[in-house]
């Protein structure tokens, strides 16, 4: 089983709820990646029998590191209109909420379209060399990264941009789907690092992914590499916000991502 599927494995365990278990190899500095949280809330959506439609906005709010075991997942769709659903998630462990997430699924529909962004200047990722895992975090080795700008800052390097431009796919490959666009939306180390040039106690409080691409635009994603960017807009007394978008090899925005970081220093 691919690692990331592995990671999103989940046991109904009575009426809206799940049982998952934590892996080691989603370890982040102090519990798992928040992006294979974001993943797993969307997949127990998913496999909720009510689940209406695809997902189309996703907040997730870390309220405490996860720690490595078993946790619960509480699932709830609160309303369901014709065209789509909201729902409020929890997840526990031991009774403790760890996470809480708010999701929107929904139906899409043929509609005018356009596209005001476009996606930044960048050579093709088979001529970019793989990134090193920086510190010894572990989940940096299921995804191969390959930074265009902004790569992780040596001791010392402050830099005056917090831009950070990379290909990234899952490693091994996997095909694109709604909770693997979730996890990539948060794939972004700290900008506080970039700018700094050092790295501090940092971590994201909550995190909101919007999502644009449909069925047929992550079946043509495949399991290729997408173009992601991110920058901060102001750090100030202990947080920062970031923005961040997500494109297809052919240019189609996926999706954009907005959080706010809590850091030290």
């Amino acid at each position: 089983m691919h690692p990331f599927d592995k990671a999103l494995e989940l046991e109904p365990s009575g009426d809206d709820r799940w049982r998952g278990h934590t892996i080691p190899e989603w370890a982040n500095m102090v519990g798992p990646f928040g992006g294979i949280t974001a993943a797993t809330i969307v997949r127990a959506i998913e496999l909720h029998p009510q689940c209406h439609g695809h997902p189309i906005a996703l907040t997730v709010n870390y309220l405490a590191p996860i720690s490595d075991g078993e946790f619960d997942i509480v699932t709830r769709a609160v309303k369901t209109n014709r065209s789509n659903q909201h729902w409020i998630v929890e997840l526990s462990q031991d009774g403790d909420v760890k996470t809480t997430a708010t999701a929107i699924f929904g139906l899409r529909r043929d509609t005018w379209a356009d596209t005001e962004v476009a996606p930044p200047a960048a050579q093709r990722p088979e001529d970019i060399a793989p990134s090193i895992p920086p510190f010894g975090v572990v989940w940096f080795d299921n995804y191969d990264m390959r930074f265009v700008d902004g790569g992780m800052p040596e001791e010392g390097a402050a830099s005056g941009s917090s831009t950070t431009t990379l290909w990234v796919r899952n490693n091994p490959p996997r095909a694109m789907d709604f909770a693997a666009l979730a996890s990539v939306s948060d794939i972004f180390y700290p900008r506080v690092f970039l700018r700094q040039g050092q790295f501090v106690p940092a971590g994201t409080v909550s995190i909101t992914t919007y999502f644009h691409a449909d069925d047929d635009q992550l079946a043509a994603q495949g399991d290729d590499f997408v173009l992601a960017t991110a920058r901060a807009q102001r750090f100030s007394r202990g947080y920062f916000d970031q923005t961040a978008h997500l494109w297809g090899r052919d240019a189609t925005l996926l999706a954009t991502s907005h959080q706010i970081v809590y850091f030290k220093g």
